[in-house]
């Protein structure tokens, strides 16, 4: 009788938590491919690639009813290369997120390995976010919409819906005793959604940008031709955007501008860089779309007064097969002006001239 009490006592315990209703849902997404460049470095390649209409990866994200509205939400996603199996971003084990937080009726709030403001508000009204993936990104993803780098060590709050408008913000924590600023990332967005229409602001500061967050930094073995150098010389990243989209029947458009600014990126002057991009996608069937954009850069380094500029054409044709598996054919085009002597497509390396031409075709599948 001894033995049956003290097992009891346990057992009445978490009963009350074993009441509350919770749910795990299991996710992911390979998607693979093969890619041709016409110039990397000076020659063409024929390269198996993962993850670029969407980053193949699997996750868990989980919630847990604790009453009056309010739910306790996770997420742990992990990056793999479908080919080969190698986990990423970086190696990581849940490198493209990893947080947990608090729901309730008036907003989110998480922390952890978080998405900024950029990525969650003009991502999706994007040719990246919504049809073509990383290729298609604006060059080297010089503003993040293509979610190149994440935020560590990060807060982040983000409200309900109010009628269609939504607003939210991040504080990245930089680590460093006594310098509360030092390597730190902050953000904010708001976004509004009605009908065929979808509006969104944003703005995004890193402190210390080459250390503060994994972005495109020139290495041993990559070379960033288009801002590797104003990157690494940086004080702070900064980039303010807009984007809004419209969609008329099958035919939908969007538009987004974004301007970027590396403080101190070379000799202790700005280098400011400007981004606007179209484009359109139809609808010809349920099951197939044909989708484009232009995208054109341009920047100027205070430093010496030179004005590189990048033109960007981006196409992909995307049928599925079913409504977890599609299959595409995509290409992309850059072409190197005025002060800029070298193209260089997000995801290859450098061209050994002015042009590259990527092309690509791949499977999707998502769980």
């Amino acid at each position: 009788m001894r033995s049956a009490a003290l097992f009891a006592i346990p057992v009445s315990l978490f009963a009350p938590l074993a009441m509350a209703q919770s749910s795990v849902t299991l996710y992911g997404i390979i998607d693979n491919g093969v890619t041709y460049a016409t110039n990397q470095g000076g020659a063409h390649s024929w390269q198996a690639v993962s993850g670029v209409v969407a980053g193949s990866r699997w996750g868990f994200t989980g919630a847990e009813d604790l009453g009056g509205g309010m739910k306790a939400i996770f997420t742990l996603e992990n990056g793999f290369d479908g080919f080969s199996g190698q986990a990423g971003p970086g190696g990581r084990e849940f490198g493209r997120q990893a947080f947990a937080g608090l729901s309730t009726p008036y907003g989110t709030l998480t922390m952890g390995r978080q998405y900024d403001l950029v990525v969650d508000y003009i991502q999706p009204i994007s040719s990246n976010g919504r049809w073509g993936g990383w290729y298609f990104s604006h060059p080297e993803d010089i503003d993040n919409t293509g979610s190149g780098f994440r935020v560590n060590n990060s807060v982040k709050y983000s409200s309900a819906n109010y009628g269609g408008f939504t607003f939210g913000g991040l504080y990245s924590f930089g680590g460093v005793p006594g310098k509360l600023s030092q390597n730190s990332v902050w953000s904010i967005g708001a976004g509004y959604a009605s009908g065929p229409l979808q509006l969104a602001a944003a703005y995004l500061n890193v402190k210390n940008p080459a250390v503060a967050v994994d972005g495109y930094t020139n290495s041993t073995t990559f070379t960033n031709v288009i801002y590797g150098n104003y990157l690494a010389q940086a004080s702070s990243q900064r980039v303010a955007a807009l984007a809004g989209s419209y969609a008329f029947g099958n035919l939908k458009a969007l538009l987004n501008l974004s301007h970027t600014v590396f403080a101190s990126g070379d000799a202790g002057q700005n280098v400011s860089f400007n981004n606007v991009e179209v484009g359109a996608s139809y609808q010809f069937s349920p099951a197939f779309f044909l989708s484009g954009s232009y995208d054109f850069l341009t920047g100027k380094d205070d430093a010496n007064g030179t004005k590189p500029k990048y033109h960007q054409f981006n196409v992909i044709a995307d049928y599925f097969l079913s409504k977890r598996t599609d299959t595409y054919v995509m290409a992309v085009y850059q072409h190197a002006a005025g002060a800029a002597t070298q193209a260089q497509i997000t995801g290859f390396n450098a061209s050994s001239g002015r042009n590259q031409l990527g092309i690509r075709a791949g499977l999707r599948h998502t769980f």
